[in-house]
């Protein structure tokens, strides 16, 4: 299965938004400037292109230059990326297989290293706080939730959601809640009032 317009896009978009917000990250942006990166995923049959410039970060599905460097691995191995110790050992177990500079991989994954990935953030102007803290929690998991099968997840996923959407407050509950913190507050200034008299006295 290819890669559609619409995944590399989102795709895009999400490495974007990690890897390029912040001003702490410039350092190790800089060092994949200029650097094309290939990414082969056994589960998919064409690969993902990682074009790395000084503002983005550009995905493509179709590249007809040369990398500067290509993986090979499969998508469960993706996750353990984000941890750079890990990066020797997914080379010596076969797990990631690098062709090319392996300097561009080292970089790549010392800045996903780096960034401190958050699904809520790409997720709130979306769904909400509440839903897209709860969709953050299910793909911190993500690891464990690849692993099981497809429809066990499908229901876990679908109950989660249901389960934060519920807990999220009406309009009238937010009233009734603002009420009652006017409400304790008036009994706070009531109760400080009344030991400023007792000392007093």
């Amino acid at each position: 299965m290819p890669f559609t317009p619409l995944i590399t896009a989102g795709i895009e978009g999400v490495l974007n938004t990690f890897l390029y917000r912040e001003q702490a990250l410039k350092g190790a942006r800089q060092r994949l400037q200029g650097k094309v990166l290939r990414v082969v995923l056994k589960e998919f049959s064409a690969p993902l292109v990682l074009s790395f410039s000084e503002k983005q970060l550009d995905v493509l599905s179709q590249w007809e230059g040369e990398a500067d460097c290509s993986v090979i691995t499969r998508l469960s191995v993706l996750p353990k990326l984000q941890d750079r110790q890990q990066l020797t050992a997914l080379i010596r177990s076969g797990e990631l297989e690098v062709q090319g500079d392996l300097q561009v991989v080292q970089n790549f994954v010392a800045l996903l290293d780096l960034a401190e990935f958050d699904p809520a953030e790409v997720l709130a102007p979306y769904t909400g706080d509440i839903a897209a803290e709860g969709i953050s929690k299910i793909v911190r998991r993500g690891g464990s939730l690849l692993k099981k099968g497809f429809s066990r997840n499908q229901q876990y996923l679908a109950e989660t959601l249901t389960e934060e959407w519920r807990v999220a407050p009406g309009s009238l509950e937010v009233a009734w809640f603002s009420e009652e913190i006017a409400a304790v507050e008036r009994s706070v200034d009531a109760l400080t009032k009344r030991l400023d008299k007792l000392e007093g006295k």
